[in-house]
């Protein structure tokens, strides 16, 4: 496997030469996005202001809330979530971070060195079960 220099997209070959596989960083930071939500306790992914607003007109992104930075096949992330009240802290950031951990080594094949998780915020809202 081998990294291009193109810093938003890594490029996996195969020893067979019958081609290649880009991924793009924003596929990542999705797949990372998409695992830290399934956790039990994590309200929503926390984006900056401007990914705030843009959703309030309508435009979302899937990736808000999320900083991938790749590197000879290694991947560094960092999460902004906001977490339900009630919920562990601690025990809940490290299901995030196997989850993504995991996630992200198992549907591209990278090594993902750190997941850092910043929490952004507490929902207080209740759910209606």
């Amino acid at each position: 496997m081998e990294n291009t220099a193109d810093q938003s997209t890594v490029v996996l070959k195969n020893e067979e030469n019958v081609g290649f596989v880009q991924i793009a960083d924003d596929v990542v930071a999705m797949i990372a996005s998409l695992a830290a939500t399934e956790v039990k306790g994590v309200s929503a992914m926390a984006g900056n202001i401007s990914n705030e607003l843009m959703s309030k007109v309508g435009v979302k992104k899937l990736t808000k809330g999320v900083r991938v930075a790749l590197a000879d096949n290694t991947v560094n992330v960092d999460l902004a979530v906001t977490l339900d009240y009630g919920y562990n802290i601690p025990a809940t950031c490290q299901q995030v971070q196997t989850k993504v951990k995991s996630a992200i080594e198992n549907m591209t094949g990278l090594t993902c060195e750190t997941v850092n998780i910043r929490i952004a915020g507490v929902n207080m809202k209740k759910e209606n079960n």
